[in-house]
């Protein structure tokens, strides 16, 4: 299958990594405004979240949040473009190898197009990912954007990027 990698940072290297070690046609670009065309009917994997840096990792804040986020902002923009927002909430190297994390954990996922949550799955599937929490439509992407606030202190607390979330709920009882 042929994939395009938009960025060329860590996520973008890691993801793109997977996709050749798992035998896909991977092409990479920078991102650019004229590099976005020819994108009506493809499905694009949002990893990202919109994270201001500039006063340092212990004051970040969301440039986009509570009625918005950064995967509706692609949605509306790209109306043609079947958006799936997964994989924001860990780090690269767990993207595309979760068993660096012991145990079961969760994939958040959320997109407005039913079907392409399914292909990402099954993509996500052959990376090693087992358990999705899909949540919804695209404004989902609100709560798992926000979630990197948590996940920074984390890694703060932890000292290291291999940790994940893992969902854990009481049963429901049967109606009779």
């Amino acid at each position: 299958m042929k994939f395009g990698v938009l960025g060329t940072g860590a996520v973008g290297k890691a993801l793109a990594g997977k996709l050749v070690l798992l035998g896909h046609d991977v092409v990479m670009g920078t991102r650019g405004t004229d590099n976005k065309s020819d994108l009506a009917g493809k499905i694009l994997i949002d990893v990202s979240n919109p994270l201001d840096l500039s006063k340092g990792m212990q004051a970040v804040t969301l440039t986009i949040c509570n009625n918005d986020s950064l995967g509706e902002t692609i949605q509306r923009e790209f109306p043609e473009l079947r958006v799936v927002k997964a994989l924001n909430t860990c780090n690269s190297e767990v993207m595309g190898s979760p068993d660096r994390v012991p145990g079961d954990h969760d994939l958040f996922i959320a997109g407005n197009d039913s079907g392409a949550k399914e292909q990402v799955c099954d993509l996500l599937r052959s990376f090693g990912w087992r358990s999705f929490l899909d949540l919804g439509d695209i404004t989902a992407a609100r709560g798992t954007e926000a979630l990197m606030l948590i996940w920074l202190r984390l890694l703060g607390k932890f000292g290291n990027t291999n940790f994940n979330y893992k969902i854990v709920r009481a049963e429901q009882e049967s109606k009779s």
